[in-house]
């Protein structure tokens, strides 16, 4: 590449590739802009967000990828992500060093991105964009600490004072701030921040990925549920998924032969949802294991219907799960089981069922009527990709993003 007009510099401690499991967001917004001439550079974890496991081979500190014109430096990270909180933490801490290392030498950039959460990797973002005097653009993605004091991660008075502390520094000093979902904007703008310094660029999807007249029979064999109506969950197995729920309505379902619920996913939760799962007795559930970005659109065509499932928190009204606009632009019926502004989108779209959180009746009711009426269920389907294309399509998302980007570089020089 010569000259490119706009060079980015991005640290995200989660990001995902095509070829790994978890959301691509940052990867489609970084491959767009580099089709467009820029230089995107990507400072990540050698470490999968989901998994744990390494996504590179180390070779010293920091390991270098090319990824379709998107140069990723991968800085070690301490492997303690599925551990507890306390070595968790630890993890962030170790990329929040080695992130600011592998900076040093990613070469010229107009411009430094940071994405929370986790939010440390945001303060590493900031203290590069200071020592490299360029315009700090912070990403909001969930809403940290609200979210941990929430689900009862962080409950000492003297870390929540000083985790809100730090929340307000980086929003007083990132020169812009972008969210992905029209609640987090509301959050902001409560907490002091001018809603000129504020843009909305939705969680979307790249709905070219998806074709809604597949079926993947391979895969629906497989799994042992060729004939059967397939209910798949796509997604991590942490604290704040509720996986429990949906295992409880799996028991309620057991007798219904012609039902399977599929787990597409990975996380620190998995092993005991697993014991769960067999101290119920549940063999109309799978654990299927995370798999690919690219291989999701094959595993949603073989669904009959998809499940969106977080815990009955107040704070988790205001996200836009990924994994939702994937089922829609599959064509698949999603049954929600979350509240809030997901669940404005899901009724207006007519794009599925929604359910109470925490009620794993309801789920199982939920399941088996769509089961009971698998054309409406392929209606609601069709509905939503309709729906998701004019709204949330990730193309017109990434032409937002590069804008933005391009006039914050030009309002730098």
């Amino acid at each position: 590449m010569v000259n490119p007009e706009v060079k980015i510099l991005l640290v995200h401690q989660a990001f995902v590739g095509p070829n790994e499991p978890g959301g691509t967001r940052h990867f489609e917004f970084a491959k767009h802009c580099a089709d467009k001439g820029h230089a995107f550079t990507i400072i990540a974890s050698n470490l999968s967000y989901l998994t744990g496991k390494e996504t590179i081979k180390k070779s010293g500190i920091v390991s270098e990828q090319n990824l379709h014109g998107v140069k990723v430096r991968r800085a070690y990270t301490y492997p303690s992500l599925h551990r507890n909180f306390i070595w968790r933490v630890f993890s962030f801490f170790s990329f929040m060093f080695t992130s600011v290392v592998a900076s040093i030498r990613a070469g010229d950039i107009d411009l430094v991105m940071g994405t929370s959460p986790p939010i440390f990797q945001a303060v590493s973002a900031w203290l590069i964009s200071k020592v490299r005097r360029r315009p700090f653009l912070l990403e909001i993605r969930d809403l940290w600490p609200e979210f941990a004091i929430g689900m009862r991660v962080l409950r000492n008075p003297g870390l929540i004072w000083l985790s809100r502390g730090l929340e307000r520094f980086l929003y007083a000093q990132a020169a812009h701030l972008i969210v992905n979902s029209p609640a987090y904007r509301d959050y902001l703008v409560q907490k002091g921040v001018s809603p000129d310094k504020i843009t909305l660029i939705p969680n979307g999807v790249d709905t070219g990925m998806f074709d809604p007249a597949a079926r993947g029979d391979g895969l629906r064999s497989s799994w042992g549920a060729a004939d059967k109506f397939l209910v798949t969950y796509a997604g991590a197995l942490g604290l704040a998924n509720d996986i429990p729920t949906l295992l409880r309505a799996a028991a309620r379902l057991r007798h219904e032969k012609k039902i399977h619920v599929l787990l597409l996913g990975d996380g620190k939760e998995r092993s005991k949802l697993e014991n769960m799962a067999h101290d119920l007795g549940l063999s109309n559930v799978t654990f299927a294991g995370a798999i690919p970005k690219s291989r999701v659109p094959e595993a949603l065509a073989a669904s009959d219907a998809c499940i969106a499932i977080l815990q009955d928190i107040s704070m988790f009204r205001t996200t836009y799960p990924n994994k939702v606009f994937d089922y829609m632009a599959a064509g698949r019926a999603t049954i929600l089981v979350i509240d809030g502004v997901i669940r404005k989108v899901i009724e207006e779209a007519e794009g599925g069922i929604y359910v109470p959180p925490g009620n794993d009746l309801a789920l199982a009711e939920a399941i088996r009527k769509l089961s009971c009426n698998r054309e409406e269920a392929k209606a609601m389907g069709r509905a939503a990709r309709e729906y998701v294309i004019a709204h949330f399509d990730r193309r017109k998302h990434a032409d937002q993003f590069l804008e933005l980007i391009k006039g914050m570089a030009r309002h730098a020089v």
